[in-house]
């Protein structure tokens, strides 16, 4: 029993040696900076819906985050492309 309990802790302790070491190097790692974003379009978003809503957030007293703002709708964004 103590010889099995010997090698069990032996070998926990080498595998996690070995985990420690395999962390040095990352080499599929890219910089953020580095990674080049496509240009396309500019982010658009309903600015007088969002207005609105946190104007009524504000009379009822709640904190509001927009997460994921809302954009504007097709018809309206091919107009202010155009």
């Amino acid at each position: 029993m103590n010889a099995c309990l010997r090698i069990a802790v032996l070998s926990l302790s080498v595998l996690g040696l070995a985990a420690c070491a395999g962390t040095q190097s990352k080499s599929a790692y890219v910089e953020p900076a580095a990674v080049g974003a496509p240009q396309s379009a500019p982010l658009t978003r309903d600015e007088i819906y969002v207005a609105q809503v946190e104007r009524i957030a504000r009379r009822r007293g709640i904190g509001l985050v927009w997460v994921n703002p809302p954009p504007k709708r097709g018809a309206v964004v091919a107009q202010a492309t155009h």
